[in-house]
Formats: structure tokens, sequence, C-alpha cells
């Protein structure tokens, strides 16, 4: 082979390397820039006397949820139901340029409870679970999900995540009145078959009959012995952090 076409055959590799990594990053794993989870919207309701004894009114200007479709005690098991959800974000990169968005994937397939007592006017969390059908997890990119059957979360030998709270919480009054109240969710986290123990900053309201809560915590990969995915080495990778994201909807009964 001439000399002189060296440099061009090595400048062509260098291209295709480039050009193929951009296209599967395009086509497999950009970002699907899907917003965060959120707590549903509430039903208005001018009954502020259904509110438990102990719940503050709602804030002026917002609408506070009926807090019972059941006798106006909270006390007792509630399930998870419709609604409920979880899932994982975490930030994909070609090369060393970042992503535009999170590579975002979630599942409806949970299952859980929570037990609220009750001692004169104060409410607590005394006990919950959650458990997650990883296996079931989808994003919007259906390539990026097999991957993460044998890599990454590795479904296929992890095929469940849990959190069990080990640390009881005092429910904000304002919270069983229906406005959005900050609760720490104190818990071991079992993920890829690796416990922690963790708090998971969380907001929680009894809205429209239900308990909602919504939580996200950030964590390091290598903590729960996760080995990031990547494709093509140093062309496709994701961040060695992550976020889990939840929604739990539940019911009483």
């Amino acid at each position: 082979m001439p000399r002189s076409r060296s440099p061009i055959i090595v400048v062509g590799v260098v291209l295709a390397i480039v050009i193929g990594g951009f296209v599967v990053y395009d086509q497999v794993l950009r970002g699907d820039s899907t917003e965060a989870l959120s707590l549903p919207s509430a039903a208005p309701s001018s009954a502020a006397s259904s509110a438990p004894t102990g719940a503050a009114s709602a804030e002026p200007g917002t609408s506070a949820a009926p807090a019972a479709t059941f006798d106006g005690s909270v006390a007792g098991t509630w399930t998870a139901t419709t609604g409920t959800q979880a899932g994982y974000r975490v930030r994909e990169q070609l090369a060393s340029l970042p992503a535009e968005s999170d590579a975002v994937g979630r599942t409806d397939r949970v299952t859980g409870s929570i037990t609220l007592e009750t001692n004169g006017p104060t409410t607590t969390l005394t006990a919950g679970s959650i458990s997650v059908d990883t296996t079931s997890i989808t994003s919007d990119e259906s390539r990026r999900d097999n991957r993460l059957r044998s890599e990454g979360l590795q479904t296929d030998t992890f095929p469940t995540a849990t959190f069990t709270l080990t640390q009881p919480v005092e429910i904000p009054a304002a919270a069983l009145a229906g406005t959005a109240s900050d609760v720490s969710l104190t818990g071991d986290l079992e993920l890829h078959g690796v416990t922690k123990s963790v708090t998971i900053p969380a907001q929680a309201r009894l809205a429209d009959g239900t308990i909602q809560v919504l939580g996200s915590l950030g964590f390091a990969l290598s903590d729960f012995d996760i080995v990031a995915p990547n494709i093509g080495g140093f062309i496709v990778s994701i961040a060695d952090t992550g976020t889990l994201e939840f929604l739990g909807v539940f019911a009483q009964g």
C-alpha cells in the first residue's frame, strides 16, 4: 500500500468510529427529556371540616383535597394503588460530551403498603415498604432496555428492588390537609442485590382519599455494585451516578 494513502485511511477509520458512535447515541441512547415525576392534581374541596382531627387548614390560595372517603381517621394500613410508579434517571454521554437530556425508565409494577398511627393530634408513619419489578422498567428505547437486562441494573439477575422504612416519620398536619409537605424517609434500599441504609427526601400529602408520596434519591452506581453499561467503550457511556424516582399512591384498606 502506498505510504501516501495511510493518513487518508486512518482519517477514514476515525470518521467512521465518530459517525458510528453518534448514530448509536442519536438512535439508541439519546435521552428522552421525560419530566420528573410529580404529585397528581388534587380535586378541589370546600369541605375543610372533613380533615382528620389535628390537621391544619390548607394554605390560602390552595385547594385542600378531600381528606376522606373513609371515616375521617387515617390510622391503619394503606396499600399501593393505581398511579404508583418508580424508575431511574441517568445522564448519558457521547465521548466527553454530555447528553442533551437524561435517559428515563419507569414501571407501574410496584407493590407495597404503609401503616399510619395516630396519637391525639400526631400522626406517624410507623412502617412502609415498596417492591419494584425491575424487569418491567421501560424507557423510550427498547434497545436500551434490553441492554439493562444483562448490564447495568442486570434485571435478569436482580428482578426486584425494594425499600423498607426503618425509622418512624411524623406526618406534618398540613400534609393531612392536602398540602404537599417535606418528609425524610430513612430505610433500607435493596438494589442490584445490594442493601444500603438511605434517607430519601420526599413530599407527602393526603388528597382525594389517598396518601401520596413523591421522592427521589441521587446515588453513585458503585454504591450498589452497578457497572455503567457502554457501547464502543469510550464512544457512548452513562454517568457514574443515577437517580431513583418514585411516586406512591396509597389507598386505605
